[in-house]
């Protein structure tokens, strides 16, 4: 299964730096989870965000993407109404290049003239902050741009007539953990200081990336014009197209892969993924798997934030997202971590239920607008139960693991994989 790579750590954050990780505390030994519980059944009654009267199979069709009524974002959005050009077909987003600067035309020209590059569009990428929270943001020529969204998004005309007329796209997972209202505002601090109306919420597909917006409302906010590069070469292998790609860029760009490959889950566990997936990388990586140390200090500190809120977007020390909760509990057994579960998932080889232990991660689908876009991460903890921070309303708990139909995988951590993938690094 092919899904997308988080572009968040690429990011140049525009209007500030961004909230420093807080200093790791000495581990808090934690309490011990309940009664053990069977891996072995394809059901739990663990919940993973559930996600009422939503498509969350993590498979087949996805739902349309929620989108304001033009009457609920009147009088916000521009009084001039910017035609937007027809979906003609998709397009599969294989690799960004991103720099902190404009890119040039013969930068896109070159770059486009690689072998097996069927398309190459210019964008714009940056993090901003976004009530408050630093996020990254695309800004896009809607007309080009949609037909690299994921299916549910692309399709949505809608859509793109209100980011086209200054409206924010956010992603259903930000747009419902965090408790946006559709049709409101937020607020979107760059350079400058905008209101912008959330006209809907839907999932790009490229993993950490939260918000759309035009190209014009991205030049309004200060995001550099043109400093990034989405390109689509589906027959071409991205770690040998990225090398090429390389050789064209100037001084402080990069190139990163939007794809990668991961297991889906069988009856007999999770099968492994092919040589590209992340299964193969811990060979590429050279180093030893996470320590029984690394694993106990990580543990217990996931344990010791128990009962704490979930709030989006927090990584610690006194609240967090689902990824965040990751990302800081293994932070404080020295092992650095990407900030997003799509990306966490890169991080070791996949593991089969059958051979899970303490402190291998679990992944979900709860995603209605794009069932295979990986959304939830959790801890697994052993004996049948894991760790996780769940949703906005609820504290970090320890509940049954799942294995249900929103289950996407499970992942073995390697420290140089992790730190690799953390770093921007294929």
């Amino acid at each position: 299964m092919v899904i997308g790579a988080t572009v968040a750590g690429l990011l140049t954050s525009v209007g500030g730096n961004p909230v420093a990780l807080p200093r790791p505390p000495a581990a808090i030994p934690g309490t011990g989870p309940g009664p053990a519980q069977s891996t072995g059944s394809a059901k739990s009654t663990g919940s993973v965000v559930p996600l009422l009267g939503a498509n969350t199979e993590g498979r087949g069709t996805p739902m349309a993407v929620p989108v304001a009524s033009a009457s609920a974002t009147a009088g916000t959005t521009s009084a001039r109404s910017v035609p937007v050009a027809p979906l003609h077909g998709l397009r599969q987003a294989d690799l960004l290049v991103v720099a902190p600067f404009s890119l040039s035309g013969r930068v896109l020209a070159a770059v486009a003239r690689q072998p097996a590059v069927a398309s190459a569009d210019p964008v714009e990428a940056a993090k901003i902050q976004i009530n408050g929270t630093y996020t990254a943001v695309l800004g896009v020529d809607p007309s080009t741009f949609r037909s690299y969204a994921a299916q549910a998004m692309a399709a949505s005309d809608s859509l793109w007539r209100g980011v086209a007329n200054g409206g924010v796209a956010l992603s259903y997972t930000m747009g419902t953990l965090d408790r946006l209202s559709l049709g409101g505002q937020v607020t979107a601090l760059g350079r400058t200081r905008e209101r912008l109306p959330v006209v809907a919420f839907g999932t790009v597909g490229m993993g950490g990336v939260d918000a759309v917006v035009s190209d014009a409302t991205a030049a309004s906010l200060g995001m550099p014009a043109a400093n990034a590069i989405v390109i689509s070469a589906p027959s071409a292998s991205v770690t040998s197209l990225a090398q090429l790609i390389k050789k064209v860029l100037p001084a402080g760009a990069a190139v990163e892969p939007l794809v990668t490959q991961v297991s889906r889950p069988s009856s007999a566990g999770i099968a492994p993924s092919s040589s590209a997936g992340i299964a193969s990388s811990t060979a590429a990586a050279g180093g030893p798997a996470i320590t029984a140390a690394q694993l106990t200090t990580a543990l217990r500190a996931a344990e010791s934030r128990r009962g704490l809120p979930y709030v989006w977007g927090a990584a610690g020390p006194t609240s967090f997202d689902c990824s965040g909760l990751v990302q800081w509990s293994f932070a404080q057994a020295g092992v650095s971590m990407p900030r997003v579960a799509a990306d966490q998932a890169r991080t070791g080889p996949a593991v089969p239920v059958s051979q899970l232990q303490p402190g291998d991660l679990l992944f979900y689908h709860t995603d209605p607008t794009d069932p295979g876009y990986i959304s939830h991460v959790a801890i697994y903890l052993g004996n049948g139960w894991m760790i996780q921070a769940p949703q906005p309303g609820m504290n970090v708990q320890v509940v049954p693991a799942s294995f249900g139909s929103q289950f996407a995988g499970a992942i073995q951590v390697d420290p140089r994989i992790a730190a690799q993938v953390a770093a921007g690094l294929a």
